[in-house]
């Protein structure tokens, strides 16, 4: 995965709250491989209608190439389903503004690259409110936590550690071996305070002079 510390964009509303991930993909649609894509099934059952037209008036079909969505609160809620965010992903969407997210999708988020921002209720139904059905520039600053959507700037939430793993591109593995050298120490303080503790095979020297 690619980490990234700035994107520049569109960004249209999505002025839905509740938003679940049976709803971001529907379950009929994830028999399909990943290789194969899952962007064309992005919120399939609101984007199309029982014939398999686009509905015109629903935003992502009137703003092809959005890049980040500011929807209402509650976004991704429902079951743990990954293949949610791989839809939102593999149709170009790189950040989603919310004021709240459900657990599971924003952690599935970080993970793909995605970023999940929280930002305060009102200052997200300011922006849906000036976003109509409108897109308009959005460059986001990873670093600094912040945004601009036309001339409008926001602050935005996020977890330290999820900052780092969007702009190098880690996952939770990546992310420990990071701190490799402190669980080292860590683990040789544990064997000098506690060497009882230890298998009798290994109670001789602290873990780092062990042979691998």
């Amino acid at each position: 995965m690619a980490g990234w510390s700035t994107h520049s964009g569109r960004a249209i509303a999505l002025p839905l709250h509740n938003v679940d991930t049976d709803q971001l993909i529907p379950a009929r649609f994830m028999s399909a491989s990943r290789s194969e894509g899952y962007g064309k099934f992005l919120l399939h059952d609101m984007r199309f209608d029982a014939d398999g037209a686009e509905i015109a008036d629903f935003p992502l079909n009137r703003h092809e190439g959005a890049s980040v969505l500011v929807a209402g609160r509650n976004f991704g809620s429902g079951s743990s389903r990954e293949a949610a965010v791989y839809a939102l992903v593999d149709a170009g969407i790189t950040a989603v503004i919310a004021p709240n997210f459900g657990d599971i999708f924003a952690s599935n988020a970080v993970n793909n690259g995605l970023l999940p921002a929280r930002l305060p209720e009102h200052e997200v139904t300011q922006l849906i409110d000036s976003l109509a059905d409108q897109s308009a520039a959005v460059l986001i600053d990873l670093r600094a936590g912040e945004l601009r959507i036309g001339d409008q700037g926001y602050a935005f939430e996020l977890d330290d550690s999820w900052r780092t793993k969007l702009i190098n591109g880690w996952d939770d593995i990546d992310l420990t071996l990071n701190h490799e050298d402190q669980i080292q120490t860590f683990k040789d303080q544990r064997f000098q305070t506690t060497r009882w503790a230890w298998p009798a095979a290994q109670d001789q020297e602290p873990p780092s002079k062990r042979a691998q």
